[in-house]
């Protein structure tokens, strides 16, 4: 590859990546309502499962 390609390469490169940069930023500032909406069901599964075990835990105590 000549040096003229490469550069030319490498400059198509740092657009690609300045645009990929831009649509990472534009999609953070914008919050998804079903990410949102997927987030708070996981919580609430975790809080589900932390009860269960703190079920199981009571059921196989010994004392």
């Amino acid at each position: 590859m000549t040096d003229e390609r490469l550069a030319h390469a490498i400059r198509r490169l740092d657009r690609a990546l300045a645009r990929v940069e831009e649509a990472s930023q534009r999609a953070a500032a914008k919050p998804d309502p079903e990410h949102a909406k997927l987030m708070r069901r996981h919580e609430r599964l975790r809080e589900r499962t932390r009860e269960a075990i703190a079920a199981i835990d009571r059921l196989t105590a010994t004392g």
